[in-house]
């Protein structure tokens, strides 16, 4: 039996982490991220957080669906991809973004900060279109 609660605190993380991400995209710029810190530490945690979370979801999904067990992040969205959960452009994208995570956490960005200001800038929407459809599947399996 899968944790529901723990998907829906997982997608409220994510729904904050995203409302952050969106109002720095719009105020922070890349010499923001190389020269100021505080900037810089608050993007690249709401882009962990953010991160995390939907690989918290993508698991809980896994389990919830009777999926077969994902051997590293990027391959539980691939999971999702071929049980025709989500599509193989956003199962893509987030395997990207789960790669990008271990960036985060061993702090390689410093060698990329880069990547870091282009998925600010452009993998936001990819990020909400999975929170959807989270939301959507969670419905759903509570249906079963």
């Amino acid at each position: 039996m899968v944790d529901k609660q723990g998907i829906i605190d997982h997608l409220g993380e994510l729904e904050e982490s995203l409302s952050d991400l969106e109002r720095y995209r719009e105020n922070i710029t890349l010499d923001d991220l190389r020269g100021d810190r505080d900037k810089r530490n608050m993007v690249l945690h709401a882009l962990l957080v953010t991160i995390q979370s939907c690989i918290d979801i993508a698991n809980h999904l896994i389990v919830e669906f009777h999926l077969r067990r994902p051997e590293t992040y990027r391959e539980s969205f691939e999971i999702l991809t071929e049980a025709e959960l989500i599509s193989q452009e956003l199962g893509d994208a987030l395997s990207e973004l789960a790669g990008f995570r271990n960036v985060l956490v061993h702090i390689y960005w410093r060698l990329d900060i880069e990547n870091a200001f282009n998925i600010l800038q452009g993998d936001v929407w990819r990020v909400k279109e999975f929170a959807k459809i989270s939301r959507d599947l969670l419905a759903r399996g509570k249906e079963r």
